[in-house]
Formats: structure tokens, sequence, C-alpha cells
């Protein structure tokens, strides 16, 4: 047994050394606040910074953005279009950083809710993308007083922003002498704002990695300290890039101190009904997590063997939707092997869901921190997929060290494996080789490449200048210097808007289809997860059943965002008695149970449609924001063509029998004709089939969702959601009658 003592320095960081780092801080802009208590879960107050200027602003929230934002998401979205223009890019000062918990988040008796939301303009898809993300640095701003932070401009060093909620103070400092990686940074400045031991847990830190200055698919930090491990936790606010504009802004970090915390601090309108939920939720998970997933034992990760039998676990690039050595690097591996502290792993107070796992005491092999151990978190289940099978890596401790390195230095792990693939089939078809990435071995399977071409990245050195483009203008770049077709790099580069995939094998599903291309941000499974619905189960058969699911689902999971949940105690645990119930899918139960958190926060009673409402309004204000930046429209809805079906004559044939009758059963040819058929020829018919299937998916999705079938929301469904805002009417007005721009829906 590996005693605590043995984890690596960072877990213990010398007093002397962290004095030193603290004294070299040069103070910029410090003041002192009137702390404002919450009321119903909201403060009403907008804490701006703008660290060109170095002015720290507090703002009223008008009674109009709440009645039609509600928090989180609508909020971040909100404050973000206010700060650009059309005109604006990732990198101009006016981008902003924007962070809101929303008026749920921070309760303690009921699971998830410890969430902060994000938004910025990526620097991947130049729109506005958002991020979902855990640890304690959400709730504490909003306890602090604030119900969001906006950060603009861009500072000429290194700086960090402290949040003191404890003694109501803001500073804007210099921070010259701390590390850039995440891992050191985080305790560094949980060691320097702690006044005593007891304190750590009381501070929160947002920050990147020292790749962030480099990779366009660099992530943000958020960290929470686990005094069980003796050690800062990361939760990451993965997709899109922003952790890139994070260090362009020269934020080094944002560290949030309150404490301590306590049940009553939202101040609800009603404690007994979340206290009544909530110990509802907690005897379900206690009864029924270890019969239906298992997630208090091995985190989202438990589902890797399960999606692999169900031909979903991405393999190869996408080619292929499992393996037989997903046992390898199943659930049960990572449990029995790395997985030994056991008990609770939550990422904010109360949640007995538990699902944030760590690896223990990992004994790292490469890079600058070799010979160390480290806990590394994780890995759920997009990193475990992402970096180990798409890649054909099997090795489980490759997959660890993978995520170790993408989480200290920054870089979102789904992103870093979406891409790696597509390198890496690149090099199978020799579009690159060991000249061309100055001698590093792509071939599948190939760990210490991956890690060697991170660490290169992070150093902006070598092959890891091209990586860190990310996948959309890898393949431009390749096009450009006559290794490959863009055409076919087109059909097989598992990206679109600029944003690669998450990893899930969507050929099988068309519902998953459109829950990836038909995304405000980029194909990201947050906002509709429908592929065991739709592919396992079966339970949104017609075109109709599919329209329904895709404007539902991306709702209700919008609305988890505006007001600061998790979406995981939704439904990877549901009531005993769930199947037996109209519509399963939705698990009705915890719908009632998320209407009666809102009600118990805030006092307004509200319905299911309410909550559907809350979200419509957001996701079309996010649509048009697209349009503005100069998307959202049916042509960047186009997905590629290794997301619908097969690209490769081996890929077809590795499922010839299901794809051979597919051709029959749904495309209407004579199984006799098809006997007939070359490969090519099946191939040709079956992209004819699927990409006509995807094209009248998009038909039936957008008018459910009041848009038109160019993608555009419709003036009279905005003011059907109270959303026909000058600035909205603007923008969408010439657009009414315009017919979609010509072009494949599926490339």
């Amino acid at each position: 047994m590996i005693r605590m003592k043995d984890v690596a320095r960072y877990a213990n960081p010398d007093p002397a050394e962290i004095t030193k780092m603290k004294q070299a801080h040069c103070l910029i802009a410090e003041m002192s606040y009137e702390h404002t208590p919450l009321e119903r879960g909201y403060t009403d107050k907008r804490l701006r910074i703008d660290i060109g200027t170095n002015e720290i602003q507090i703002f009223d929230i008008p009674a109009d953005v709440k009645e039609k934002f509600t928090g989180g998401k609508g909020y971040c979205l909100r404050y973000l279009w206010d700060d650009v223009t059309p005109e604006t890019r990732w990198d101009s000062p006016e981008n902003a950083i924007t962070m809101s918990p929303g008026p749920i988040a921070g309760i303690t008796q009921y699971g998830g809710t410890g969430k902060c939301l994000l938004a910025t303009l990526s620097p991947m898809t130049d729109i506005p993308v958002d991020c979902n993300v855990g640890g304690y640095f959400g709730p504490f701003l909003k306890f602090s007083g604030f119900d969001m932070i906006e950060l603009v401009g861009k500072a000429r060093e290194d700086i960090i922003i402290v949040i003191d909620g404890m003694k109501n103070t803001i500073s804007i400092e210099t921070a010259p002498e701390e590390h850039e990686d995440a891992h050191l940074l985080t305790e560094e400045l949980t060691n320097e704002y702690a006044e005593d031991e007891n304190d750590k847990k009381n501070i929160a830190v947002v920050c990147s990695g020292s790749a962030a200055k480099y990779a366009n698919m660099a992530m943000i930090n958020f960290s929470f300290f686990d005094p069980r491990r003796n050690v800062c936790r990361l939760k990451q606010a993965g997709r899109g890039g922003m952790g890139r504009v994070l260090a362009d802004k020269h934020i080094k970090a944002v560290v949030c101190r309150f404490g301590p915390v306590k049940a009553n601090l939202n101040n609800p309108a009603d404690l007994d009904i979340l206290f009544k939920d909530g110990l509802k939720f907690h005897r379900e998970v206690a009864k029924l997590d270890s019969k239906q997933n298992g997630m208090r034992k091995t985190g989202t990760a438990y589902s890797i063997e399960t999606l692999s039998d169900y031909d979903i676990l991405p393999f190869h690039n996408y080619q292929y939707g499992g393996t037989p050595d997903a046992p390898k690097f199943g659930p049960g591996v990572f449990k029995e092997k790395y997985l030994t502290q056991g008990g609770a792993d939550g990422c904010w107070y109360g949640c007995s869901l538990a699902c944030a796992k760590t690896a223990d005491h990992f004994l790292l092999k490469t890079g600058p921190y070799a010979g160390e151990r480290v806990c590394v978190d994780g890995p759920e289940y997009e990193s475990a997929a992402g970096l180990g099978p798409n890649c054909g890596i099997i090795d489980p401790e490759a997959i660890l060290e993978l995520n170790f390195y993408c989480d200290t230095y920054g870089l979102d792990t789904i992103s870093w494996g979406t891409m790696t693939a597509f390198l890496m089939e690149c090099w199978e078809r020799g579009i690159l080789n060991s000249e061309r990435t100055g001698g590093l071995d792509l071939t599948w399977g190939n760990w210490r490449s991956s890690l060697e071409m991170m660490h290169m990245m992070a150093k902006n050195e070598g092959f890891g200048k091209i990586a860190a483009l990310g996948a959309h203008k890898q393949k431009l770049y390749f096009a450009e210097q006559g290794w490959g077709n863009l055409k076919e790099m087109d059909s097989f580069c598992m990206e679109m808007k600029g944003m690669e995939f998450s990893e899930y094998g969507s050929k099988e599903s068309l519902a998953q289809q459109g829950g990836f291309g038909l995304t405000n941000k980029g194909p990201q499974h947050d906002e509709a997860w429908l592929i065991w619905m739709d592919q396992v189960n079966n339970q949104i058969p017609t075109f109709a059943d599919k329209a329904e699911a895709l404007y539902f689902f991306p709702m209700f999971r919008t609305w988890f965002g505006l007001v600061g949940l998790c979406k995981l105690p939704w439904n990877d645990i549901a009531p005993a008695d769930n199947a037996e119930t109209s519509e399963p899918a939705k698990v009705p139960e915890h719908l009632q149970n998320y209407c009666d958190l809102f009600y118990g926060v805030t006092g307004k009673k509200v319905t299911e449609k309410d909550l559907i409402r809350q979200s419509e309004r957001v996701y079309d204000f996010q649509r048009i924001f697209d349009i503005r930046m100069g998307k959202g429209l049916r042509k960047n809805d186009a997905i590629p063509y290794r997301a619908v079906g097969p690209v490769t004559e081996h890929e077809y044939l590795s499922r010839q029998e299901r794809y051979d009758g597919q051709l029959t059963e749904r495309a209407g040819i004579p199984k006799e004709k098809v006997a007939q058929m070359s490969t090519e020829e099946k191939m040709n018919e079956t992209w004819k089939y699927r990409a006509g299937e995807y094209t009248k998916l998009i038909n039936s999705v957008y008018p459910k969702r009041g848009w038109t079938l160019n993608g555009v929301p419709k003036i009279e469904y905005l003011k059907e959601l109270g959303m026909d805002l000058p600035e909205l009417i603007e923008i969408v007005a010439p657009l009414q009658d315009a017919e979609p721009d010509a072009g494949p829906d599926v490339i």
C-alpha cells in the first residue's frame, strides 16, 4: 500500500516556497464590496472585471434579464452578446469569459448541484461556446455575492484575480513565480490563500495549463480541495478552447475563497421541499446504483464495455463501434487497480451519486513529471474512450497518463482523442509520415507518440504546433501542403463547426447524428444524448418521434445549464418503477423533482412545460448569436459522412451483413440486386440512403423547433417565447424567407 506521504511533492509544497511565491505578487487593483446576501437563489449582482484597464465594477442584473435568461448559461450568453460585435474574434480584447452558477447551484440537499456555466467566443468555432463544469468555484462565487462574473480585456502580464467572499474583497495581482501546469498551480494558490489547513477546503481555483498559450483545444480547470487525499482535485470546462482565451488574456488563475458551506445559503423559499426531494433521491441512489450503473464505484466509465457491446464505442477514428479488448480498459480494471481510495467522490457537497473518481498515487512514465506519483481525476467515459480505443490504445495506464497530462497542461481530452484519431488515420492513409511529423510514429495504438506529441504541444515545439491547431485547421493545412485531398479528409475528419466530435459512434443512430449535428455550439453530446433511446431501445422509431426527441431533450438539457445542475442524477439513476411510466426516457418522477427544486429555491411554481420554455428562450438566443457571428444556418449543421455511414470498403465489409440487409429492408433495393452489386456500388447506395435520411431528419426537426428550413428561428415563434427583442429581430428578419444554402447536409 502506498502511503499518502509518498504522493508527489505537489501535494505537500514547501511552505517557504509558498511564502516566496506570494511575496512576489504585486497588487495591481483592489476593492472592498458590500456583500449581497442571496434571496431565493439570486443575488442579482454581476461582477465585471476589465483586466486591460484594471477596472472592477459591480452591476445589478435587471428583472427582465432574470425573467428571460433565468441564470447560468442564459446570463453567460446574454452578457457575452453585449460585450462583442460581429467583427469580434476569440482573441479580441472585448471577447469575454463569462461564468454563472445559476439559482439552484450550491444547495446541498440534492445530487449534482455544484455546477457553473461558462461562455466565450471559441477559437475553434468562432461562435459562442458554453460549458457546464463542477468543482466549488461556481457556488463559492455565488455565496460571495455574485450571480456571475464577466472577464474582459487583456492584461499585459500574467495576473490572478482573487475574490475573497469571507473578507469581501476583490483584487488583481501579478503572479510571476507560480507554475503554469494545473496540478501545481492549484496546490500553490490554495496554500497561498488558505489561512490554515482547515481553510483549504474554502479555496477554489480556475486556471488552464501550459499548453493553453498555443492550443486551440485548451480547456479551463476548476479545482476543489479533497481533505481525504490532501490534494486539489480538478474538473474541466473542456469544449471549444476556453482555456486558450483565458491564456490569451494573461489570466493565470481566478481564486475564490468562501466558507463555511451551509444548507440554507441560497436562502430558499421552501427548504423542507429540498430536503424531501433530496432524501428521496439519496435513497434511490443507495438502493439502485449498484443494480443500474455502479456510478458510485467506477464513475461514468462504467459504460465502456456496454457501449462496445452495442457498437457505439469509437474505435480507430469511429471506423468501428467497439473492440473485443474493451475489458482490458473497462470499469472493472480501473476499479480494482487504480480507484483504490474508495468512498464517496462527489465534486460538490451532498451529491450521493459521487461519480468524480480518482486514480490515486499513479506513477507517471513520461514527460516533465516522469517518476512522480499523482492523483488522476477520472477517467470519465469520454476521456477513456477518446484517449483510448478511438486511437487504438487499450492500455489503461496509457489512458490515465494521457488523462493526467491533458488535465495539467489544460487540454480537452475529447478534442485531443478525436484529433489524434484523425491524425492516426491520416498516417494510415499516407497523408502523414515520419518526415512530416518530425519523427513521430502515429500508428494506431502508439500511446507513447501520442504523449510525446502532447509534451511537444505544451512546449510549442515540432509537430506539436500542428497538433495545437485542432482537426479542422489541420485538414486545411494538409490540403494546402498537398499532402491530402480536402474532400476525402472531410469525410473522415470527425469535426463540425470547427469542434471535434465527442465519443459516441453514431452510424446506427439517426437521432444521435442529429444530436451531434443540430447543435448550437458543435458536436457535443451534452445537448442531446439520444443514442441509447434510438439505437438500443428503439424508443423513437419514426421521424416524428426523433423530431420530438431532438426538441425536448436538447431543451431540457439546456435547462440544467440555466440553473447550475449536473445532468447525471436525472437519468443515470432512475426510480425502480420508471419503466412502467408513459415516458420512461424522460424519467417523469425526476422531472417533477426538478420542478420542486426550482420552486423550493426560487418560490416560483413551474411545470415541465415552463422549464422547456425557459430553455427555448436561451437556446434560440444562442442560435441567433451564432447567426450574428457568421454561422448558425443549415449549411453549418452538415456533418461528416463518418458520423453517418461507412467511408471505406473495410468499414463496409466489417458490417457487410448489416449494411446489405439495410439496403433491402430500408432503402428498398431487392435482395437479389444487392447480391449482384460490387462493394463500391453498395457503398454508393448506402451513402444516398443515409445522407437522405439525415436530410429528412433536418426537415423534421427545424419546424418542431420553430425554425425555418434554413435553421433560422421564426419571428412568430420568438414572439411566442417572449424573445422578440429588437436586436434579435434585426438579425433574423432578413432571413425569414431565405432558401437553404446549396450544399450537402452530409459531407
